[in-house]
């Protein structure tokens, strides 16, 4: 099982050690950058499902980068910045984060915060792991998409959730509001982007094709319809 990938910005060296020696006790992947550039010429080779982003960066305004990988990227997004007046909290939220925490901080509470965005199912909820759909089985437990020949194709945990909310939900539509009642994350056009970005991915690794797709439907103005006979477990 691949665990979820967590991306560390920050310029301070202690803080990255420190995030990583949590995230990784705890069962998750990590990699640590500390410049906005290095980690932007990562992302072209890796795709990772939460990125933990410092607002006060050497290179590049942090607000600016969390716009971007809210447009492009797909990841939750988590703001770690010293900045305590409320209005940056409200601007960084605005521009597409998912969470803003405040330093210092506790690095079990960060833990935390990062399995409440990978939580794709109320606490106490069944939580199947397989769903199979014409020619296709997905598997959430190894985040892989898996063709009738049997290859295979991994998908990231944020796609995942579009994936399985989809899947919940087959041959009905689902609404933009819906989306994001269900996903959660700051209506708007960061919002939408990320989705539009998400559902993209899934298009292409289903391999669908992007001018006339047979499983995930846009009903424009309204939502998406995903058209499939699913079958869980």
């Amino acid at each position: 099982m691949t665990q979820p990938l967590v991306a560390i910005l920050d310029d301070e060296p202690e803080i990255r050690r420190m995030l990583s020696d949590a995230l990784d006790d705890a069962g998750f992947r990590t990699a640590c950058y500390s410049r906005a550039t290095e980690f932007e010429a990562a992302l072209n080779t890796m795709s990772p499902d939460v990125c933990l982003v410092d607002l006060g960066l050497p290179d590049r305004d942090g607000l600016t980068l969390v716009h971007r990988l809210a447009l492009e990227s797909g990841a939750s997004i988590i703001i770690i910045s010293g900045r305590t007046q409320v209005q940056d909290k409200i601007t960084g939220l605005e521009l597409g984060a998912d969470d803003y925490i405040i330093k210092p901080f506790e690095a079990a509470e960060v833990v935390a915060r990062v399995r409440a965005r990978l939580r794709s199912q109320k606490p106490g909820a069944p939580v199947s792991q397989t769903a199979q759909f014409n020619g296709w089985i997905a598997h959430f437990d190894r985040y892989v998409l898996e063709d009738d020949a049997g290859g295979e194709t991994a998908f990231s945990h944020a796609e995942g959730e579009v994936l399985r909310l989809f899947l919940d939900a087959p041959n009905r539509l689902i609404s933009r509001a819906q989306m994001q009642e269900s996903l959660g994350g700051v209506a708007g056009e960061s919002f939408d982007r990320a989705m539009d970005v998400r559902i993209s991915r899934l298009r292409t690794k289903l391999r669908e094709d992007p001018k006339n797709p047979r499983l995930i439907k846009t009903i424009y103005g309204a939502g998406y319809i995903f058209l499939g006979d699913v079958r869980w477990g």
